[in-house]
């Protein structure tokens, strides 16, 4: 690879510019605005930075970032101007469905939507333009139903002369109004999906074009279609169920926006600008998309935090709600984790920042709420499997319709063929079925984003009402998580400080709380800590390394036993501070016993109270962990909690799950760590702390943002309304089909002596479809404990 001049050896950029005159930086695509002080010349071509941290990225990987190299990522080269990256669009009731720009859904016909919505997205589009249509046929409608209704009573005009003039006010409604649903409809055949537009276009052309054939060609028909001094039409018939149906997609789309609002409230949140501190101590406001890892951010009294990071300096209370749900601010100082888009109340920070762009929690969140509103539901699987067959099912009752009244119905038996045959078409149009169970899954997931908690996927909602057994871990989940210091012990043949100095020195690779006290401690104490020549750690139940050139391991009973360590010098001690509720981790080195570490976990404030109302509810609760079954079994008593395991490995956890589950009962596992992912994964619902790890929380279906139990109390409470609303729509789709279609086919004319007009199965079609939107708008009212 060629070698890499530094930046002090460029002169002017030679590389094409965008049409604003501003370069782009390799590494993260920001707009540069020539001459940057950061500057790389590699290959012959001259590449300019937003910062030296990307300069020294490109320096690190030329060929990734100038696009010499394949790569997964984009990048954007200095030398062509950026291309607008078009937003993908995906279908509500068919989350498969994805194409990069809008459209309507090739299965159902529905209006694509943002996958990711954003700020200022325009979703109006096919609003206004479906209202422009309504509003401007409206009044031909109005005229052509009055004329059908009255007009040959009333005798205005001659009876061929009316035709001609419904003819000419229906034709621009059916033809111009109505040509998106033609479209549809079409596609839905090509496609060979068969759906709503496929019962409504055929219904509206057959009744269109039957009476533009009377019109044009009257002679053609027989005598018995004669109805005063003219062939019978039904313009009107056309003209109002392209009326309605606008007037129920307008309804539809309007109720659909506000499904997007609590994305858009979410992004909403996040600030434009931060307050950059630079190495030489000046003070800048920048835009938030230049921020990066490690820089210097002061947070201001009643300013948001700009991105997650961790305070340096200053003491605070940051109000969190936002984002946890909990109304009460949290102090923090020096040390302590700030989470992007929170509201800093009173005090001056100065915080360093740790995640920024897509890793912030804020955008994990958004994207999660996505993923979960384009998720499908077990329900929602079964109402697409049957609507396929249903829209097939009505062609079959309607052409049976029309054939039944056309040979064996009064005259004009075709007529009334006919139009039952379109309104069997048009009131059994499966859209109120479709919308059933999406609209209730969106609007719930962004009600549960806004309690803090956070479902990955629409199965978990449905699947955590049912939830009979919850297997908890100990740290972190029942405990803060956040454990302190208590003890060392040392055997004879070593000393305390050698135990700690080991210990802390090999747990520097860890993630787990317990380490993090060791190494914390340690630290505190001044004691020198060396970097592990190797480390490895996986296995739930410690850690082991070479430090020092000392074959070390770290962990429970269970890793002393498989490495053949007795513990039984330290035995009795161990189980005296476990009885106290604190945790034991073992030090061996080279194959024997070194000592013991004691660290204790306090109960969080509301663990207790969670595990006493999941109980009240019928959910049996177990706790897995893997501390010692002494400690947990202390903590258990405390909790209420009877059926305990201890010193459990990642595998243990799993085989506990597949057990439970073998035994016929709905398990969920609420977890933090590593070690909980395969039993998350393997759980009906996995609940994942969000204070906990990313692997945790990558393999839940479900994450509680302030990681306290209470938030599985509220997203139960929630699956529990949002199961019943979609019952309710589904119950109701299938109630008003099974009632409609015989009365449209005209089976109660011998009872009754009427005939339900196409117009009224129009209204009703819409109607039932706005009720289901409406219905599972009320879930963002349900209230939630």
């Amino acid at each position: 690879m060629p070698t890499t001049p530094s930046h002090h050896d460029h002169g002017p950029a030679h590389a094409a510019s965008p049409p604003d005159g501003d370069l782009r930086d390799p590494v993260c695509g920001m707009a540069v605005t020539p001459p940057s002080k950061f500057g790389e010349s590699y290959q012959g071509q001259m590449y300019q930075f937003c910062s030296q941290k990307c300069q020294e990225k490109f320096r690190a990987d030329p060929d990734h970032y100038s696009g010499n190299h394949p790569s997964t990522e984009p990048s954007i080269s200095a030398t062509e101007p950026v291309l607008q990256v078009a937003t993908e669009f995906t279908c509500p009731m068919h989350p498969e469905i994805r194409q990069p720009g809008p459209g309507n859904c090739p299965k159902c016909g529905m209006t694509l939507e943002p996958v990711m919505p954003a700020l200022d997205d325009d979703d109006k589009t096919e609003l206004r333009d479906f209202a422009r249509r309504f509003w401007w046929s409206l009044p031909l409608t109005v005229i052509v139903t009055l004329l059908a209704m009255a007009g040959h009573s009333l005798q205005f005009f001659h009876g061929s002369v009316q035709n001609w003039i419904e003819f000419a006010l229906a034709t621009p409604v059916t033809l111009w109004a109505g040509w998106p649903f033609f479209v549809r409809a079409i596609a839905s055949v090509r496609n060979r999906s068969p759906n709503m537009w496929t019962l409504i276009g055929l219904g509206t052309a057959a009744a269109y074009l039957y009476s533009v054939a009377a019109t044009l060609f009257p002679q053609s028909f027989p005598t018995t279609f004669m109805q005063d001094g003219r062939i019978g039409v039904y313009f009107e018939a056309a003209a109002v169920i392209i009326s309605l149906t606008l007037l129920g997609q307008i309804l539809e789309l309007k109720a659909r926006s506000q499904t997007s609002a609590a994305i858009k409230s979410l992004l909403g949140l996040s600030p434009k600008t931060a307050r950059k501190i630079n190495a030489d101590g000046q003070e800048e406001d920048i835009p938030l998309t230049h921020v990066h890892l490690g820089d210097h951010l002061r947070v201001r009294p009643g300013e948001k935090v700009p991105v997650d990071g961790s305070v340096l300096e200053g003491e605070s209370a940051v109000d969190e709600s936002m984002l946890t749900g909990e109304p009460v601010p949290v102090m923090k100082r020096a040390g302590d984790s700030l989470i992007g888009a929170t509201l800093n109340t009173h005090g001056s920070l100065v915080m360093e920042a740790q995640k920024v762009g897509a890793d912030t929690m804020l955008s994990q969140i958004v994207q999660m709420v996505a993923l979960a509103q384009r998720s499908k539901a077990p329900m929602q699987r079964m109402a697409d499997s049957i609507a396929g067959y249903f829209v097939m099912g009505v062609i079959a009752i309607a052409l049976l319709t029309l054939l039944g009244w056309g040979l064996f119905g009064p005259e004009p038996s075709w007529v009334f063929g006919l139009i039952n045959a379109v309104a069997v078409l048009i009131i059994a149009c499966p859209c109120a079925l479709g919308l059933a169970t999406p609209m209730s899954i969106m609007v719930s997931t962004g009600k549960a984003a806004s309690m803090g908690v956070l479902f990955r996927d629409a199965r978990a909602i449905e699947n955590l009402c049912k939830i009979d057994t919850l297997i908890v871990d100990k740290t972190g989940t029942l405990t803060e998580g956040r454990p302190v210091f208590h003890s060392v012990e040392a055997t004879p043949d070593f000393n305390p400080h050698d135990v700690l100095q080991l210990a802390a020195s090999l747990d520097q690779g860890s993630e787990h709380p317990l380490a993090h006290a060791i190494v914390d401690h340690a630290r505190t104490e001044n004691v020198a800590l060396t970097k592990p020549e190797s480390f490895e750690s996986g296995s739930g139940i410690g850690v082991s390394g070479l430090v020092d050139g000392k074959k070390v391991q770290l962990g429970n009973t269970a890793l002393m036993e498989a490495a053949g360590v007795s513990t039984k010098v330290l035995q009795d001690r161990a189980e005296l501070l476990r009885l106290e509720g604190i945790s034991i981790i073992y030090l061996a080195v080279d194959g024997v016993l070194a000592g013991l570490l004691a660290v204790s976990d306090p109960i969080k404030p509301t663990s207790k109270e969670a595990v006493t109302k999941l109980k009240a509810d019928n959910v049996k609760i177990i706790m897995a962990t893997g501390d010692g079954l002494t400690t947990a079994r202390a903590v258990a008593r405390e909790m209420g909690i009877e059926e305990v395991h201890g010193e459990v490995k990642p595998q243990d956890k799993e085989r506990l799950v597949a057990d439970l589950q073998q035994s016929g009962r709905k398990v969920a596992m609420a977890g933090d760590g590593i070690n909980d992912a395969p039993a998350l994964a393997r759980a009906d619902v996995g609940i994942a702390m969000g204070t906990g790890t990313d692997v945790a929380m990558n393999s839940a279906q479900l994450t509680l943002v302030k990681g306290d139990l209470m938030g599985i109390l509220r997203a139960r409470a929630l699956s529990v309304a949002t199961v019943k609303n979609m019952r309710q729509n589904l119950g109701f789709a299938f109630l008003y089909n099974s009632m409609g279609i015989p009365l449209a086919a005209g089976l109660l004319y011998p009872l009754t002596g009427h005939l339900l007009s196409p117009m009224i199965a129009a209204l009703a079609m819409s109607v039932s479809s706005a009720s289901v939107v409406f219905n599972a708008l009320r879930l963002r009212n349900t209230r939630i404990d």
